[in-house]
């Protein structure tokens, strides 16, 4: 079987199967799905002031070319907590604890599986 090479942030190279074995063989689809809500929740108990919060929340003011809207990270996320279930998710994330218990359901969820 041949091995593909993917780069990383860093600018070297590592093979799926390194890949695979650095994310202890999940699915890879269900380790970002669960990684992004981990964020958003960090994200979300950051001060206004923090410029990570900052850019993550800059609405552009230039118009959207036409056709149909790109979806955007942000969405990406709402979609995957409907999916879950979860309401009220910017209040829940101020709660740790209970974040936590979420992104933990996220691990296992099966809407998020693909």
């Amino acid at each position: 079987m041949a091995q593909h090479r993917r780069q990383t942030e860093s600018g070297d190279s590592k093979t799926n199967e390194e890949l695979e074995k650095a994310i202890n063989n999940e699915n890879i689809v269900r380790y970002i799905k669960y990684k992004r809500l981990s964020w958003l929740g960090h994200v979300e108990i950051m001060t206004n002031e923090r410029v990570t919060k900052t850019i993550c929340k800059w609405k552009p003011y230039a118009t959207r070319l036409k056709g149909r809207p790109r979806v955007r990270w942000e969405d990406d996320v709402r979609n995957d907590l409907r999916k879950m279930g979860v309401n009220n998710w910017k209040q829940r994330t101020q709660e740790r604890k209970q974040w936590k218990e979420i992104i933990e359901q996220a691990k296992t969820h099966k809407e998020l599986w693909s």
